[in-house]
C-alpha cells in the first residue's frame, strides 16, 4: 500500500511569517493592504456564484442564511465576517493560533458569531466536517502539499456544494508582477511573502480536484487596474486567478 509522502499540509515557516504580522490583519493601510484591496472583487464573485447555486436573492441582507461555510486559512477573518453578515454559519480555520486570536477579537468587536478554530484542513476532514461552501482563497501557495490539501478540502464539500480557490499562477508574468512588482518595487507585501516555486498552475489544482470527484465549472483571472486602484475580473489567468469547483449532487 502506498501513501502520500507528507501527512500534513502545514508549512511551519509560512505560519511563522503570517503570525509575526497578525496584528495588522484589519489595518487597510498595513501589510495586508493588498488583501483589503482584493476583497471587493472576490466577495462579489462569491456572492454571485453562491446565490446562483442555491437560489438566493443577492439583494437580500441574509442571502446566505442556512448555508454552512468554511474559510480555510482564514487569517484574521477578512472573508469570514462578510459571510457571517450575510447570514451564513461560518467556520474559520487557520493553523496559526495567533491569527485565530486576532480573528476572534475582531469578530467580538463586530458583534459577529463565527466559529474560529486553530486547526488544519486535514484535521477537519478527518473529523467529518461538511460544508455547503468551502473558501480556499490565497492559501494553496502557502501549504506544504497541494494535492493533499486540495483532497482534504474537497472531502468537506457536500453534494451540490461549491469550492472557491484563488491563488497565483506560476508564470514569468506572475514572477514579474506578483513578486518583483508587489514585493520589491511597490512594497505592497513584505519581501518573501511568495515563493515562486510554490506558486500553482491551474492544472495542478484541477487534477487533484478531479481525483476528489470535484468538477471545475469556471475559471477567471483577476487583474489590477492601476488607473482606478482596484482589482477586476479578467480573462487573463497568467497572474492571479480563481477556480470554482462543484461536487455534483
Amino acid at each position: 500500500m502506498t501513501g502520500k509522502a507528507k501527512t500534513t499540509t502545514v508549512d511551519e515557516s509560512e505560519i511563522a511569517r503570517f503570525s509575526a504580522i497578525a496584528a495588522q490583519w484589519w489595518d487597510p493601510a498595513g501589510k495586508f493592504r493588498p488583501l483589503h484591496k482584493f476583497n471587493p472583487v472576490r466577495l462579489t464573485y462569491i456572492k454571485e456564484q453562491v446565490c446562483a447555486r442555491f437560489g438566493r436573492d443577492p439583494n437580500a441582507p441574509d442571502a446566505f442564511k442556512g448555508l454552512r461555510f468554511l474559510d480555510i486559512g482564514c487569517g484574521g477573518g477578512l472573508l469570514c465576517e462578510p459571510m457571517a453578515r450575510l447570514g451564513a454559519e461560518v467556520v474559520g480555520a487557520d493553523p496559526g493560533a495567533t491569527n485565530i486570536e486576532v480573528a476572534k477579537l475582531h469578530a467580538a468587536q463586530s458583534g459577529l458569531t463565527i466559529d474560529y478554530r486553530a486547526t488544519t484542513a486535514e484535521a477537519l476532514a478527518e473529523a467529518g466536517e461538511r460544508f455547503d461552501v468551502v473558501l480556499n482563497m490565497e492559501v494553496v501557495e502557502h501549504v506544504s502539499d497541494v494535492p493533499l490539501f486540495i483532497d482534504a478540502c474537497a472531502q468537506m464539500v457536500r453534494p451540490g456544494g461549491l469550492m472557491f480557490i484563488a491563488t497565483i499562477n506560476r508564470t514569468l508574468k506572475a514572477y514579474a508582477l506578483a513578486i518583483v512588482g508587489a514585493e520589491v518595487v511597490l512594497r505592497w507585501l513584505p519581501r518573501g511573502t511568495h515563493d515562486y516555486n510554490k506558486l500553482v498552475k491551474p492544472d495542478e489544482l484541477e487534477v487533484p480536484l478531479e481525483q476528489a470527484a470535484m468538477r471545475v465549472i469556471e475559471r477567471t483571472g483577476v487583474s489590477y487596474n492601476p488607473l482606478f486602484d482596484r482589482w477586476d475580473r479578467s480573462k487573463d489567468l497568467n497572474v492571479n486567478y480563481m477556480l470554482l469547483a462543484e461536487r455534483p449532487a
